[in-house]
């Protein structure tokens, strides 16, 4: 272990606690070659989605010979197929020459929609010629329209006037099809893959998406820049701005569940055949609802236990507070990994949106028109990239929570702070010099657990309804024991990444010198954890419930968006992640005081001869925190004073 003590005596029997150790090797050399060989796969991933697949697919669509619809095809042609690998630039919808029979139907595209109705060859021409948009096939001039074009399939011989619905030219009014003719199309939209349509509205939403995202990025850096020159006032102000967002967005949820069923039933009540889309929407945003309720009755009730033991955390921030007013550049840390952290994701989605279109073009025999199939392995490749994703985004996280621990010990350990000179450049220097394989290692394990976790939820909605009640509770059950594990195993990797920081021994090492630690002072930790991190996660919830309720506000102004609920779930998932960044840096921070002052109290004892690097104020703070959990864990109303607890 890292030691210093101010005896001389005991200086050659301890390490030098003053800084963290400088003659250190490299640790968990193979996970990092590993981390290393596994991108290189998600790069061999990215150029065969990049290679075969074509993202503007999704949005636009393609006709029947291959094009995509407003893109450039040229050296893209389908082999042995007429009209392909044609510039369909300005030309972004799909339009089917008979609506009534859309699977067998040709399918062009033209750069609008008839708004009006066109009942004859010589209609549709005229359309063609004062629009632009030509309705039948892409070598037949408008002059050369005519019935007999029609009987083969080649132009339309009637048009209704349409709009668009995920970018294909449908009827305006539904109700002139007929039943019949209503279902079959409802029946052809409704084969779309769902994660196709989640997919058309990110690409379409993802400009609101990264706004919202620095929306987030805004409300997190005001939360900490509050607290650290606001401590005393910030704390109940950021329960209060917690309680009042997810209230906001309790209700926000509600209204727009109402006001998707309102939709439904309307359509129910005139017989409208509804879309899946819709049906999917109004479910997800029902289950938003009932969950932001019951996490917001949840939050109410503990803010109510713990409201007596709140007033401690802002001796706790003070003390972070003197931390980070030595080493200030710690509050821009999290600024790097909210940037790191939105390419990696704008990345993983774009090149996820490639791998659902990297797909084999075949060839109908019966029509003679283009279909694109699903490549055999890219099902495996889809859990390559959701591993890299959980791997990745943990590795960028745990990057962070090493630098700012390796900081924070260096400031502990440092009598003289006067002293200190680019502590985060240094700890910076560690992690990518030495330690970069404990990160990878760390990030592993965490992806070890959630990945399981995951794919027991994925199960779990494939299998509904076809289970019995024992076999759903016990996947439930597995669920839960999963969750447990990964946030325990979250809090045990921060705190053996701040010993390994302090010591540079490798991860596995680290961690259980970390657990006996916190196994040796669980009341120390309880008196930190249970409420000062506490405020931090409210913080989280508030930036996070604030995020969502814009952009439920604003997706819903989008009519182009047809299942926006998994955009506002994606935006509510960034805007936590970086929610936590910013407010995990006083997290960080904390737990690692509290880390170095465990090893503190190992190696001094509080005499002159072996004083504590700890602050009166910090000592004093921690043992009342200590004396109110014992207090309440024997039930006493009171918990007895620091003095009484001595005695």
């Amino acid at each position: 272990m890292c030691g210093c003590c101010s005896g001389k005596d005991s200086a050659e029997d301890k390490a030098d606690l003053t800084n963290p150790i400088k003659n250190r090797g490299c640790t968990d050399i193979i996970i990092l070659i590993l981390f290393v060989l596994f991108w290189a796969g998600m790069i061999f991933i990215a150029a065969f989605s990049i290679t075969h697949g074509d993202a503007w697919r999704l949005v636009y669509g393609y006709d029947s010979f291959g094009n995509t619809c407003d893109e450039d095809n040229t050296g893209k042609a389908v082999e042995n197929v007429s009209f392909s690998g044609m510039n369909m630039e300005g030309k972004g919808f799909v339009f089917i020459l008979d609506i009534l029979d859309p699977v067998n139907s040709m399918k062009l595209c033209v750069n609008k929609c008839p708004g009006q109705d066109l009942n004859t060859t010589v209609d549709i021409a005229r359309f063609a010629v004062t629009e632009g948009s030509y309705l039948c096939r892409y070598d037949i001039k408008d002059t050369d329209y005519s019935d007999d074009l029609v009987k083969k399939g080649i132009c339309p011989g009637r048009v209704f006037a349409s709009e668009s619905l995920l970018n294909y030219c449908v009827p305006s009014s539904l109700k002139r099809l007929g039943f019949d003719s209503l279902n079959t199309l409802m029946v052809f939209f409704n084969q779309f893959d769902s994660f196709h349509r989640v997919l058309t509205d990110l690409i379409k939403s993802w400009r609101e998406m990264i706004i919202l995202c620095f929306v987030a990025l805004g409300f997190g850096a005001l939360m900490v820049l509050l607290i650290r020159f606001l401590a005393s006032v910030i704390v109940w102000f950021i329960i209060t701005i917690a309680i009042i967002g997810s209230i906001a967005g309790t209700a926000g949820l509600w209204w727009t569940y109402m006001d998707k069923k309102r939709f439904i039933d309307d359509k129910e009540d005139d017989n409208i055949p509804l879309l899946n889309v819709d049906i999917d929407s109004e479910q997800a945003f029902m289950i938003y609802s009932i969950i932001a309720t019951v996490l917001t009755v949840i939050l109410l009730l503990v803010i109510l236990v713990m409201r007596k033991r709140i007033g401690l955390t802002v001796t706790l921030f003070h003390e972070a507070g003197k931390c980070l007013a030595d080493v200030p550049i710690l509050l821009l840390q999290p600024l790097w990994t909210f940037i790191i952290l939105v390419f990696f994701f704008v990345y993983w989605i774009i090149i996820l949106a490639f791998l659902a279109t990297a797909e084999k073009a075949t060839v109908d025999k019966t029509t003679g028109f283009v279909r694109y199939t699903e490549h055999e392995h890219v099902s495996y490749l889809w859990w390559y990239h959701l591993i890299g994703l959980i791997w990745t985004s943990e590795f960028i996280i745990a990057c962070q929570q090493l630098v700012v621990s390796g900081a924070v010990a260096t400031w502990y350990f440092t009598r003289d702070k006067k002293n200190l000179s680019c502590t985060i450049c240094k700890s910076t220097k560690l992690l990518i010099f030495h330690h970069l394989g404990s990160v990878a290692f760390g990030a592993f394990i965490i992806t070890l657990v959630k990945l399981p976790r995951w794919i027991l939820m994925y199960m779990q909605k494939k299998t509904k309804g076809s289970q019995n009640t024992c076999v759903q509770y016990a996947m439930k059950c597995c669920i839960c024991c999963l969750w447990c594990l990964e946030k325990c195993l979250k809090y045990l990797n921060q705190n053996a990444y701040t010993v390994v920081a302090i010591q540079g021994t490798n991860f596995c090492s680290s961690a259980k010198k970390a657990f006996m630690t916190l196994v040796s002072n669980a009341l120390r930790v309880a008196a930190i954890n249970s409420v000062g991190d506490f405020v931090l996660f409210l913080g989280k919830i508030g930036v996070c419930a604030a995020t969502g309720a814009v952009g439920i506000f604003w997706f819903k102004s989008k009519e182009e968006l047809n299942y926006y609920a998994i955009p506002v779930l994606l935006v509510c998932i960034f805007a936590y992640f970086i929610a936590h960044c910013f407010l995990s840096t006083y997290e960080m921070v904390i737990d690692a005081l509290l880390l170095c002052f465990c090893h503190d109290t190992d190696i001094n004892d509080g005499s002159p001869e072996r004083r504590y690097y700890a602050s009166v104020s910090l000592q004093k703070y921690i043992e009342e925190g200590s004396n109110q959990i014992t207090a309440i864990s024997k039930g006493d109303e009171e918990p007895a004073s620091p003095e009484a607890a001595r005695l």
